[in-house]
C-alpha cells in the first residue's frame, strides 16, 4: 500500500491516556469508520510483545476497512506486524537506512521540523512528511514550534504529501488554510473526547474545508 493525498487528509495518531477503561481497538474503529482516513499506532510504553499484539490487533481492522497503517519509530515491530509501513522521527534512523530495512513497498513516512529536513527525507526515500509542531502541544514534549511560513515552504519544496501535525484541534485547524498542507495529523483532539465518532466527524469535515 502507498500513501496518496488523499489518503493522508485525516491521519489518526493513536493514544490509550485517553482510553477511560474502553479498548483501543474499539475505539480505532470507531473512528475509522467516522472519518479517519490514515492510523499511527504510538506506543510508548508497551514492551516488544505487547506492542506487537497491539499491532496485529489494529491491522486486522485498519485491513479490513483498506487505510494505510503505520507504526511509530520502532521498525521491527512494523516489521513483525507486517503493517504498512513506519513512521519515523529525526533522532530514529537517517531515513535511506529505514527505506532499506522495509523495503520499497512500505510506506515511510518521516517527521520534520524544517526546510532542509524537508526535502532531504523525501530524497531518502520518504513517502510522506509530518511536519509539526504547527500548534503548542502536550502529547509530545520534545517537538518544535513550526511557523506557518515553514510549513508554507516546506510543502512547496517537496512533491509528498505533508501532513501538519500538533496541536490540531477543531478551533484552530482552518488557521493552516493556504499552506498546502494535504492533511492534518490528530491526537488528542479526537482521543480527548468522551465522543471519539462524533470529534472525528467534525474534524473530517474541516479537514476537507481546509484542502478544498
Amino acid at each position: 500500500m502507498k500513501v496518496d493525498k488523499n489518503s493522508v487528509l485525516l491521519y489518526v495518531v493513536t493514544d490509550r491516556t485517553w482510553l477511560n477503561g474502553n479498548k483501543l481497538e474499539n475505539q480505532v474503529e470507531e473512528i475509522i469508520k467516522t472519518g479517519a482516513t490514515f492510523i499511527q499506532l504510538r506506543e510508548k510504553e508497551l514492551g516488544f510483545e505487547s506492542f506487537v499484539r497491539e499491532g496485529k490487533i489494529v491491522k486486522e481492522i485498519t485491513d479490513k476497512y483498506n487505510i494505510p497503517f503505520v507504526i511509530n519509530d520502532n521498525i521491527d515491530v512494523a516489521l513483525a506486524v507486517d503493517a504498512d509501513g513506519v513512521h519515523v522521527g529525526q533522532n530514529d534512523r537517517n531515513s535511506r537506512d529505514v527505506r532499506m530495512l522495509i523495503g520499497k513497498d512500505k510506506i515511510l513516512g518521516v517527521s520534520v521540523e524544517t526546510v532542509e529536513q524537508a526535502i532531504l527525507a523525501e530524497s531518502q526515500g520518504a513517502d510522506y512528511l509530518g511536519v509539526g509542531a504547527v500548534f503548542s502541544t502536550s502529547t509530545k514534549e520534545d517537538a518544535a514550534d513550526v511557523p506557518l511560513e515553514t510549513l508554507r515552504t516546506i510543502c512547496s519544496s517537496v512533491s509528498i504529501p505533508v501532513v501538519a501535525i500538533g496541536g490540531i484541534n477543531e478551533n484552530n485547524l482552518l488557521q493552516l488554510r493556504g499552506s498546502g498542507v494535504s492533511g492534518v495529523a490528530i491526537i488528542s483532539a479526537i482521543f480527548a473526547k468522551p465522543d471519539v465518532a462524533s470529534a472525528t466527524r467534525k474534524l473530517l469535515l474541516l479537514a476537507k474545508d481546509l484542502i478544498k
